[in-house]
């Protein structure tokens, strides 16, 4: 009950007003029903609400609550790919993202919140019955215009907000305890705290409330205009706008309640300014957005940029933009959909939307490209400067998505292409390399891109695309195609790239032989034009190649070479990506030391980068070299923690390693059955993903020769290899709690409590697995502690609780505390405070 809230829920940037009774209802309800949509139309309240639901929920879901905004997706990928992203799932190489997110969520206990749900009702419905079916503990909030029935679900259609209602034989009610007045008068104090209304003038709100039908959205908007007109003059002019013939729908016909808003819109719309009118309609092509970008998008001659921050807060005083968090100390605002809607018609109708639509994609163009160029520039920068460019897009991701969409509808292959193939160091880096493919394919599929100058790039970057879901043939002939085309070209910087990308291919498949001619070209060129980015990237290959061959003395020169290139120019995210494939040649060759080493500082960088599947390689990395140092207690904490993090990010072959990891400790601890479980069930994972796999009882099939024995252990695998694998990853977590206790404090594993030792050989102790418990005067943290374990220490010294230390290291709760515990048991300390009193006794070498 005390932990932290895990969400990424938006923070409101206005108060939750009204509809209370709603809010009590849906929160019962979701604790009787899978899955709940909220149901109405535009400005109704739907998303409000359905946050206000969500931030109430915590508490019910411990395995969080998740936001994914569904407006502008079109197809069931990008409805996967957005779920994955909100919790956090990374798309897995090769596989579906369906089987990925499945897999990730099956044991989580968490709301899905789905909201916009309207432009993919099929879509959604796809998705959400294959999640229900396969995560029993899972719920689904949605949002739409239209009912999306899910099975067992239950649909809530949102209603106007409580208008004064008369009863019969009693005295007149007080406006002002209604909840659309109390929303009304919420905006407009917000707009200027002063406002306040005389009990004549709360019944004139009231009938501006019923103007708007208790539409949400028009009376916040109305309500902000009130401060300025006065309530009076506001309800003369609203029903004068509505009885305007130009709106009337027929004789003897009333306006629908879906017809209002637009209605209450064009009303505010006409008392805006003219230079507001303009900004606001050209915001339309955002999908997010601060104050520079708005300035260089939107600013002409009859619109200075100077003016844009001013009109900018006069829009967000009228509550038609929003504010939505800061990027870089900047603000960052977004239109509500409905309001979206209508400056897009207001841009078409002045016959400006073609024009600031390619005035933002010029813009965005820049800062793709620009991306591009600083990841893989060989000038020396500082990797903040590189990284900024990375986060930028990130920030930028929803309208970089509506600009593609719009060049595919209009054709523009061209420029479609120049977007995606500077969005591929984005993909490639954010792992989201299927949304890519899928973009990317759509456009070489346009006529126009035969003829499309960015095609030979496209080709190449696509490819890139290919290589990272494991799709070596489609990799190779787009690679060579792109190749070819660019030699053509004498585009000299993507034929290294070329070069570099197929040697990868052929290294990986083994083509020795061919991927040498092409390494020793791309160096060749490469030095040729002093790119060190494609040096490095090359002394990589060469170096996996030669480690491939058997030559481990020759590939950690050539990994040296490729960092010493990347340091040079501070490139983390190479530096990264190489140390991990120095640490596998090094683990490869045993030299343990060196594996260690690089697996520890590719940690340290992948963490700072932020790139979790990366992260999670490196910790069981070091898990199996701590296993193989004899560091059982070190085993157990990075390998455990590894599995947990593969197995979160949807990462099953990855999670599969990790168990085999695990199953050798456990193994090694004379834990025979349940060592033989986890195995199997690595082996059931791979087997699902289509990979090689290895006969029962792998890894221990030359272990046991007796016939009895070995089938026993033959038959502990094969019940391992049908369990699920959020089964066997509590299995495993277990375990490695259970093998860091102290060998006094262990229980007996259920299949040995009926063979217990005697009494005389219980009474033998053996000694910890990490050695002698040291004076704590005697040891520094430094020498005792692994890097983590120090940074731990050093928080709970500070006063940090355990919920504290996960939020500063970005770590989960329970691997604090498994991090805690494990300083405590080296150390032979009992609390926190013993850590304390260590780390101020030799704060000095600190």
């Amino acid at each position: 009950m005390t932990a932290p809230a895990r969400h990424n829920l938006p923070r409101p940037g206005t108060g939750f007003v009204g509809r209370e009774r709603d809010l009590s209802d849906l929160l019962r309800l979701l604790g009787s029903s899978r899955s709940v949509t909220l149901c109405g139309t535009d400005g109704m309240g739907k998303t409000r609400l359905a946050l206000r639901v969500a931030e109430q929920s915590t508490v019910s879901f411990p395995d969080g609550v998740w936001l994914a905004d569904l407006t502008d997706a079109h197809t069931t990928l990008e409805v996967y790919a957005r779920v994955c992203a909100a919790v956090g799932v990374i798309e897995e190489p090769g596989q579906p993202l369906s089987a990925t997110v499945a897999e990730a969520l099956r044991s989580r206990r968490l709301l899905l919140v789905l909201d916009s749900c309207e432009h993919v009702p099929g879509q959604v419905k796809e998705v959400g019955e294959a999640l229900l079916a396969a995560c029993p503990a899972l719920c689904i909030l949605l949002t739409s215009e239209e009912p999306v029935r899910l099975s067992g679900g239950t649909v809530w259609r949102m209603t106007p907000m409580a208008l004064p209602v008369a009863a019969r034989n009693a005295p007149p009610p007080d406006p002002a305890t209604s909840d659309a007045v109390r929303l009304f008068l919420d905006r407009a104090r917000a707009r200027d705290p002063r406002f306040s209304a005389t009990p004549e003038e709360l019944e004139t709100v009231a009938v501006v409330c019923d103007l708007t039908g208790g539409v949400p959205l028009g009376i916040e908007v109305l309500g902000a205009l009130a401060p300025v007109v006065g309530p009076d003059a506001l309800a003369a002019g609203l029903r004068a706008h509505l009885a305007s013939p130009e709106f009337q729908p027929g004789p003897g016909q009333a306006i629908s309640r879906s017809q209002v808003l637009p209605l209450v819109l064009d009303y505010v719309y006409r008392n805006l300014s003219e230079a507001e009118q303009v900004l606001l309609r050209r915001l339309a092509v955002f999908r997010g957005w601060d104050l520079e970008l708005a300035e260089q998008v939107c600013a002409d001659d009859s619109l200075p940029e100077s003016a844009v921050l001013d009109l900018l807060t006069s829009l967000l005083d009228r509550s038609l933009i929003t504010v939505t968090g800061e990027f870089e100390g900047r603000v960052r605002y977004r239109l509500p959909e409905a309001v979206r809607s209508f400056a897009a018609g207001r841009l078409v109708a002045a016959d400006e939307a073609d024009l600031y639509h390619e005035r933002l994609l010029d813009r965005m163009l820049r800062l793709v490209e620009d991306l591009g160029r600083k990841l893989e520039s060989s000038r020396p920068m500082p990797w903040s400067e590189r990284d900024a460019g990375r986060q930028r897009v990130i920030a930028e991701y929803d309208t970089l998505r509506s600009l593609l969409r719009w060049t595919l509808s209009r054709g523009a292959a061209e420029s479609g292409l120049r977007l995606c193939v500077s969005l591929v160091a984005h993909w490639v880096s954010h792992q989201s390399h299927a949304e890519g493919a899928h973009w990317m394919d759509r456009l070489l599929e346009l006529e126009e891109s035969g003829k499309a100058p960015s095609r030979a790039r496209a080709l190449v970057a696509r490819a890139q695309l290919a290589r990272v879901r494991r799709d070596h043939g489609l990799a190779v002939s787009l690679g060579e195609e792109g190749l070819r085309l660019c030699r053509e070209a004498g585009d000299d910087a993507f034929v290294r790239t070329a070069l570099n990308l197929l040697a990868l291919v052929e290294v990986r498949d083994h083509v020795s032989d061919q991927a040498a001619v092409r390494v020793e070209e791309a160096l060749r060129l490469c030095r040729e034009t002093g790119d060190q980015w494609g040096e490095a990237i090359a002394l990589g290959t060469r170096a996996a190649l030669v480690a491939q061959q058997g030559d481990y003395l020759t590939a950690d020169h050539h990994y040296n070479a490729a960092l010493t290139l990347l340091r040079g120019i501070d490139h983390r995210w190479g530096v990264g990506v190489t140390l991990i494939g120095q640490a596998r040649a090094a683990e490869a060759n045993h030299d343990l030391i060196t594996a260690d080493r690089c697996y520890r500082e590719a940690l340290d960088t992948q963490r700072m980068i932020g790139a979790a599947a990366e992260e999670a390689r490196c910790l069981a990395g070091i898990g199996r070299v701590a296993h193989a140092q004899g560091s059982t207690g070190q085993a157990y904490d990075y390998l455990s923690e590894g599995l947990l993090l593969s197995h979160s990010t949807g990462q099953r072959a990855e999670a599969a390693r990790a168990l085999v990891a695990i199953a050798r400790v456990v193994f090694g601890a004379g834990l025979r059955e349940p060592a033989c479980r986890l195995a199997g069930a690595a082996v059931g994972v791979r087997e699902q993903l289509g990979l090689s796999v290895h006969g029962a009882p792998w890894p221990f099939a030359d272990v046991e020769r007796a016939r009895r024995q070995r089938r026993h252990m033959v038959t502990w695998w094969e019940q391992g290899r049908g369990l699920e694998l959020s089964e066997v990853v509590r299995e495993a977590e277990r375990l490695a709690e259970e093998g860091r206790r102290p060998p006094t404090r262990r229980s007996a594993p259920p299949a040995q409590a009926a063979t217990r030792k005697p009494a005389a050989a219980r009474g033998r102790r053996r000694r910890p697995v990490d050695g002698p418990v040291p004076a704590p005067g005697s040891v520094t943290p430094q020498q005792r502690l692994t890097k983590r374990e120090l940074e731990i220490a050093r928080l709970v010294s500070s006063g940090r609780s355990n919920p504290e230390i996960a939020r500063t290291l970005f770590i989960t709760p329970s691997t604090a505390a498994r991090h805690v515990a494990n300083i405590n048991r080296k150390m032979g300390f009992h609390s926190r405070t013993q850590i304390t009193a260590w780390m101020e006794q030799h704060r000095a070498a600190d």
